[in-house]
C-alpha cells in the first residue's frame, strides 16, 4: 500500500494521539475520525418543526430521568 507523509503540528498530534487506541495506527485512527460526521454538514437535515419536535421528545426524557434519580434517592433514603 502506498503512504504518504503529513506534517503536523504539537497540538495536532496530541490530539491524534489521543484519540488512538491500543494496537491502532495513526491511520487507523485518521480513518475511524474522518468517518465521523461533523456538526456542520448535518446542519439543516431537521426542518424547523422536527428539531422542535426532537428537542421536546429530548427534554421530555431529561425529565423523567430527573424524575427516576429523584424517586431512587428518596427511596434510598428511606432505607438508612
Amino acid at each position: 500500500m502506498a503512504t504518504k507523509t503529513i506534517s503536523l503540528d504539537e497540538e495536532a498530534y496530541e490530539r491524534l494521539k489521543a484519540r488512538k487506541r491500543e494496537g491502532e495506527s495513526f491511520s487507523e485512527v485518521v480513518k475511524r475520525i474522518a468517518g465521523e460526521r461533523s456538526w456542520s454538514e448535518v446542519t439543516g437535515i431537521l426542518s424547523e418543526d422536527e428539531a422542535d419536535d426532537l428537542e421536546a421528545i429530548i427534554e421530555d426524557g431529561r425529565e423523567r430521568s430527573r424524575n427516576r434519580r429523584d424517586r431512587l434517592a428518596d427511596d434510598l433514603r428511606g432505607t438508612e
